[in-house]
């Protein structure tokens, strides 16, 4: 049997599992899916340990990861015509971050930090009409350039700027949302539906105005699926200073989304 033969074969079972799934909702057939997915979840996991303190334990996103896949399986909809790899894995990132922002293990002071520099972004991007140069920012923070890049590096340790937590919706724009649950669920409603399609172009306009490296190592990241590391491998340079520019990349997308009136429309 040629590997193309069993693939084919595979896909018409895991198929008939969601339809029998769809059908009755059986704990037995949850299960089996759970199972065939689970390491998708130690995927994920491990995507984001890399931007975790080494005292967080990959084991420990995998438990809180599961609940993300379970969730997925549940709200699923194969008649909805995307993968469902690609709808879980928001949800999966989802729930690891929202375990880990329960437990509040990241120091405020840090945090403090992020939103100082998310500000001074969002401050000069206004005044400039462009996104600030290092320099420019580091002069508004009152401090170094170098001291600037210590900072990304200190922020992306703690893993403080996921892109998880970059959107923000609703009339008052006071409701945050993942980057995943701009996929669009039937639940929604049609002003939901509308809102969700009004973020996906806002996060599309202010990742086309960033710098292109920023630009390239997120698209590397988040859409080609590359580990840090491979990113460093492919830039020639070290994963710490990947694990900066992404810091940097994501804080520049909070402050451009934090004033939706200056993306174009």
């Amino acid at each position: 049997m040629s590997d193309e033969t069993h693939n084919d074969e595979a896909a018409r079972a895991l198929a008939g599992l969601w339809d029998r799934y769809q059908a009755d909702r059986s704990v037995e057939i949850r299960n089996r899916l759970i199972l065939h997915y689970a390491p998708l979840v130690k995927y994920v996991a491990g995507r984001v340990s890399a931007g975790l303190p080494h005292t967080i334990e990959q084991a420990d996103l995998v438990s809180y990861g599961m609940f993300g896949l379970i969730d997925a399986i549940d709200k699923f909809d194969p008649g909805r015509g995307f993968k469902f790899e690609t709808y879980a894995i928001s949800r999966i990132r989802g729930s690891i971050i929202d375990e880990l922002r329960s437990i509040d293990w990241v120091p405020r002071s840090m945090r403090a930090k992020s939103r100082a520099v998310e500000k001074a972004y969002g401050k000069l991007e206004n005044e400039l009409h462009r996104t600030p140069t290092d320099a420019e920012v580091a002069e508004e923070l009152d401090m170094s350039e170098s001291d600037l890049q210590n900072l990304f590096g200190q922020i992306s340790f703690f893993g403080l700027v996921a892109l998880e937590e970059t959107v923000s919706v609703g009339a008052d724009r006071s409701e945050t949302v993942t980057v995943g649950d701009t996929i669009a669920d039937k639940d929604l409603g049609p002003v939901g539906m509308f809102e969700v399609e009004e973020t996906k172009q806002m996060l599309a306009a202010a990742i086309n105005r960033l710098p292109e490296r920023e630009k390239f190592v997120l698209s590397l990241y988040y859409y080609e699926g590359l580990t840090l590391g491979q990113i460093g491998e492919v830039l020639h340079i070290t994963e710490s200073r990947v694990c900066q520019i992404h810091t940097k990349a994501v804080l520049q997308l909070r402050a451009k989304l934090a004033e939706p009136q200056r993306e174009p429309a």
